[in-house]
């Protein structure tokens, strides 16, 4: 099992060689890559320019941290056609990148319009149809989880859409501070896990409030439509990582390894807090690393 780092909380405070060698300093081997301005912007074509490039293999190189995965956000369920045509062109270019930096696992969200799920559902398959031959060719696992507000927010649904392509390319992301609306506030995560079984290759860890007991989180004007969740550092919120925990060992998770893509990852996914970092970034690994791998 790799244990990875999401430098997202990162990215907006330093540049790339900083934030490699921060990871590293944490006692990180791996990055998680989020959305980044330089490389794989939300929704826009990726970047990645040469001067990016060197900048981000020479930092690899002297700290001997390596990439485990890449966070992409596209429109590849539209809803409109030329939203999912854009969407897939910067999948292809983004495999493309991936495959010169010798990563192999590329994670994102389903990323639809939740007021039309019928579409969003469409576009998504025709969409996968599509991007399956390139993951098949370049030896891409792709991964997928549910989003809060997104055309499906639910574990099982979603697990449902991985497992029908039945193919070692596509697998699925479970992210613990999403968890709550995974099953509509219940925060089963014993559940949920043992349904993903064996197509769970990744998750993400950070907690965060159940948005559906009174008052976790304050919205005015009351009863108004948002969506809320957070990824605070663990043990701060509603989260039963004691459930997680226990699940994860119960199906050996850090020991497993796919055909695609290697290894099982667990990243370190919280976000908001740059000025925890220094303390709760080391601590989340320690406590992934005694709770899986028995350290």
């Amino acid at each position: 099992m790799k244990i990875a780092f999401d430098v997202d909380v990162l990215a907006k405070q330093m540049s790339i060689s900083d934030m490699v060698h921060k990871v590293a300093d944490w006692g990180y081997k791996y990055i998680e890559q989020s959305p980044h301005p330089r490389i794989n912007p939300f929704y826009k074509h990726p970047l990645f320019s040469r001067e990016c490039e060197k900048e981000y293999r020479t930092a690899l190189q002297r700290t001997g941290v390596e990439i485990s995965s890449f966070i992409v956000v596209y429109r590849w369920s539209g809803p409109t056609e030329e939203q999912r045509q854009h969407a897939v062109a910067n999948w292809k270019r983004m495999i493309e990148i991936a495959d010169a930096m010798d990563v192999r696992v590329i994670n994102t969200e389903l990323s639809g319009d939740p007021q039309q799920p019928e579409i969003c559902n469409g576009m998504l398959f025709r969409s996968l149809d599509e991007l399956m031959p390139y993951f098949e060719k370049y030896g891409i696992r792709c991964e997928i989880q549910s989003h809060p507000y997104d055309f499906c927010e639910l574990n099982n649904e979603t697990c449902d859409i991985v497992k029908s392509y039945r193919s070692d390319h596509l697998k699925y992301v479970y992210s613990s501070p999403h968890g709550f609306f995974y099953d509509k506030g219940k925060g089963d995560v014993r559940a949920m896990l043992e349904y993903a079984g064996e197509d769970l290759s990744h998750i993400l860890f950070a907690d965060t409030f159940n948005q559906t007991l009174d008052c976790r989180y304050i919205v005015n004007p009351p009863g108004c439509c948002a969506t809320i969740h957070q990824h605070l550092p663990l043990g701060e919120g509603d989260v039963d990582f004691a459930g997680i925990f226990e699940s994860l060992r119960k199906m050996d998770f850090a020991n497993r390894t796919y055909s695609v893509g290697g290894e099982s990852i667990a990243c370190v996914s919280m976000f908001g807090f740059p000025e925890k970092m220094e303390v709760e970034a080391p601590r989340a690994r320690e406590i992934i690393e005694k709770e899986l791998l028995g350290k």
